[in-house]
């Protein structure tokens, strides 16, 4: 390792950034705040650093990620689950904000993970207006459930609220329909997902904001970032049943509804899940492979700009 080589580690909280560097061991503390964001990086910028990471917190990284971008500081923005293994495996089981910065800078320098181009602006609107989207409809499922069991005194009021949600809904809904509308990229890549059929509106807003390398990566590392490719449990004579698992959860949560659909509604992928369960295929397994086989299709449509064709695809799948 050259001497010039500088790794940071950013633990990002709501109030503050706990900074760790790599190798020297130094550690420093910003506010989470417009002020602290540009202090943080005045005195990143003079070191050169090779690569800045943080951990996805919910949205807490979004400012400081783009800022960082923005003065082109080599940022990553990792998945916490990567940095709590990697902790594990080298025995740093306590968990602080300075020591998970410091293991953070620890992961940086150890595996260097590759700098990926962040979201634009509008692609992190989609994301954003998607997740609201999302809570307003496990809110509204929430006090369903709640209605049907409540007492008279409090239903008017859970009814009121359920209006108040389903409105708010309908806002998103129309708020995220405007936001693809009014690009033509997103309008053509759009019309080309929804042209398959099981792909519904909330699908391919997903799609698009929580999966920009559709059409521009192959089939299985695209399986791989949404979790359905099957991933091998082997050692020494021992062979394991291979199992899904990790992934953008967001994106496959859609895909599955997106598949149940298929199943009822496009000929080619009911067939497909028809022909598995035939051959005693496990009811989890066979949607797990008409996931795969979806998103695989989805990709080569998007990557050779075509739309679904049945007649073609029922000779393919």
């Amino acid at each position: 390792m050259s001497k010039s080589e500088l790794f940071i580690g950013i633990d990002v909280s709501k109030s503050e950034l706990e900074m760790a560097m790599r190798p020297e061991g130094k550690a420093m503390t910003f506010s989470n705040t417009e002020d602290g964001i540009a202090l943080l990086i005045d005195f990143l910028k003079p070191l050169c650093p090779s690569l800045v990471v943080l951990e996805a917190t919910g949205g807490l990284e979004i400012s400081l990620a783009n800022a960082l971008a923005i003065k082109e500081i080599p940022i990553v923005v990792i998945n916490a689950r990567q940095v709590r293994d990697f902790a594990k495996a080298i025995g740093r089981l306590a968990k602080t904000d300075r020591i998970d910065a410091e293991v953070i800078a620890q992961f940086a320098e150890a595996v260097r993970p590759s700098v990926r181009p962040l979201k634009d602006e509008e692609t992190q609107r989609l994301h954003a207006l998607n997740s609201r989207r999302r809570q307003l409809v496990g809110m509204i499922r929430s006090e369903q459930n709640r209605l049907s069991s409540a007492p008279k005194w409090t239903q008017k009021e859970i009814q009121n609220h359920l209006q108040w949600l389903k409105k708010a809904l309908g806002k998103i809904d129309k708020d995220i329909a405007d936001l693809i509308k009014g690009s033509p990229i997103w309008r053509e890549k759009e019309a080309i997902l929804r042209s398959f059929k099981g792909i519904g509106p909330v699908t391919s807003a997903t799609l698009l904001a929580a999966l920009p390398e559709l059409g521009t990566i192959s089939s299985k590392p695209l399986s791989a970032l949404i979790g359905v490719a099957p991933l091998n449990r082997d050692s020494g004579q021992f062979r394991g049943k291979r199992a899904v698992w990790g992934g953008r959860d967001n994106v496959r949560s859609a895909l599955y509804m997106a598949t149940m659909s298929a199943i009822r509604f496009n000929p080619a992928i009911s067939s497909f899940y028809n022909r598995l369960k035939g051959a005693g295929k496990p009811h989890k397994v066979a949607i797990t492979a008409c996931m795969r086989k979806i998103i695989v299709t989805l990709n080569s449509m998007i990557k050779n700009k075509t739309y679904w064709n049945p007649l073609v695809a029922e000779k393919c799948i």
